[in-house]
């Protein structure tokens, strides 16, 4: 349902109930992703999460009590990610309370519900800046003393994942445990990049399919950011770097064939929510190795990857999708260096980085499952 200008201006009506701070000194300014200067009321008690996956940074900063803050949030979490969800709902069965939100980006954010929660700030995701201009509902909730800051795991991570997070270390006034973070993930990122650079090893050429079997067409991938910026770190050749032009795009069957890469990287979740029954590869928390292993051998029969070397040599590899949008990314770039140099990085394990990720910064215990190759046994 689109947003009414009867229920926008209702909720400016409303600003009368909300309380405003007498003291100029319990507001900070902050600079969110986008340079916008936004005075926020902090360390902030109540937030809405305009995307139900920021629990992802969220949960790295109030690890003992993860969802103390959280009044509202998008309803993505559990469609996009159901055995993630799973997990906290078995943790914290409070969260399926919590009251959930359309997206600013398809215009269905209730702001009436907003304001009912009285929330310190609202944190979007910077692809939904488009649509909060184009219906100024920044501005609207501004009248209301509603603040948003803008964050972006997902369009330029590599650019702005150390700066959201310290942007939001700093609202929730948990900046020493955002350094912290901060530091263990860039830690992990130079394992892999450190020794590329003394080796210096021929790059193979990698092909990355974006959300394989969500729906008939093919293929999805990235451009130079995101998961192709994580081929190149990991020491990969990105195919559709010169393709696609921007972070996301498609790549054509024939481009596929006519590069013959030497790795297929899918990415992929559990999506019964969205496509039941899908040809996706469900990997995630606690997936089901096996099943994942037969899809992803299931969709490389598609016309796009006829005959290419990935395929007959089986170096073909699903991966979960959310490390596109979480602060995560490390894991997958250290996965990814495994499969792309495997005695470069034979000592290195992402299964046990990704173990240290859960049981230094995240409140719900670890389950294997966040890729799978066609070369795994049972």
């Amino acid at each position: 349902m689109q947003l009414s200008k009867l229920a926008l201006g209702a909720a400016v009506a409303l600003v009368g109930l909300l309380p405003v701070s007498s003291h100029a000194a319990d507001k900070i300014k902050v600079t969110d992703i986008t340079g916008r200067q936004v005075e926020v009321k902090a360390p902030v008690e109540k937030v809405i999460l305009g995307e139900g996956r920021q629990m992802y940074f969220v949960a790295t900063l109030d690890t003992d009590q993860p969802f103390k803050r959280v009044v509202g949030w998008r309803d993505d979490l559990q469609k996009a990610d159901l055995d993630g969800y799973k997990d906290y709902l078995a943790k914290y069965p409070q969260i399926d309370k919590i009251p959930t939100f359309g997206g600013f980006k398809e215009g269905t954010f209730d702001v009436e519900q907003a304001v009912s929660l009285k929330p310190d700030v609202i944190l979007l995701n910077i692809e939904a800046k488009t649509a909060t201009d184009d219906a100024k509902l920044i501005e609207k909730l501004a009248k209301i003393d509603i603040p948003v800051v803008f964050v972006d795991f997902r369009e330029k991570p590599f650019e702005n994942t150390d700066a959201s997070m310290r942007l939001i270390g700093k609202l929730f006034g948990k900046e020493a445990r955002a350094e912290e973070f901060i530091a263990f993930r860039k830690q992990q990122i130079d394992l892999v990049t450190d020794r590329l650079a003394k080796a210096n090893p021929t790059k193979p050429v990698v092909m990355v399919e974006r959300a394989a079997g969500y729906s008939d067409d093919c293929c999805m991938s990235f451009g130079n950011e995101n998961f192709g910026k994580f081929v190149e770190v990991a020491g990969g050749q990105n195919l559709a770097a010169k393709i696609i032009p921007g972070t996301f795009g498609v790549v054509n069957p024939e481009q596929i064939i006519a590069a013959n890469p030497d790795q297929v990287i899918v990415t992929g979740s559990n999506w019964e929510l969205y496509v039941p029954g899908g040809a996706w590869v469900g990997v995630g928390s606690g997936a089901d190795k096996a099943k994942a292993r037969d899809k992803l051998a299931a969709l490389m029969k598609r016309p796009a990857y006829t005959g290419v070397k990935a395929v007959q040599n089986k170096q073909v590899h699903a991966v979960w999708h959310q490390f596109y949008n979480s602060p995560y990314q490390f894991i997958a770039i250290q996965a990814m260096a495994k499969w792309l140099h495997p005695d470069l990085f034979k000592d290195i394990d992402p299964e046990q980085t990704m173990k240290a990720l859960y049981d230094r910064f995240l409140p719900v215990p670890y389950k294997t499952g966040y890729w799978v190759s066609l070369t795994d046994k049972e």
